[in-house]
């Protein structure tokens, strides 16, 4: 959790939770773009990328890391016949 690479693979998570969590509120809406309640919308994204850093640092250190786009996922073997 001291690494860099943690915290960049968490700021990654974190704003891909972020941008599902707006889309998907702006999608539940069913409005047009320009009817869309923004603030609602980002603020359902912070909650969102908050409880990504929180499950981040809470698992911190449990299980192999990855698979994010900034990292390499480390002692795995690819599965075979699939």
């Amino acid at each position: 959790m001291t690494t860099s690479a943690f915290w960049k693979a968490t700021a990654e998570r974190m704003v891909r939770t972020f941008a599902q969590a707006v889309l998907g509120a702006v999608g539940a809406d069913q409005l047009g773009i320009l009817d869309v309640d923004w603030g609602q919308a980002a603020g359902v994204g912070g909650l969102a990328a908050v409880l990504a850093l929180l499950t981040a640092v809470a698992t911190a250190g449990v299980g192999p890391s990855g698979p994010g786009v900034t990292e390499t996922p480390t002692g795995r073997t690819p599965l075979s016949g699939v």
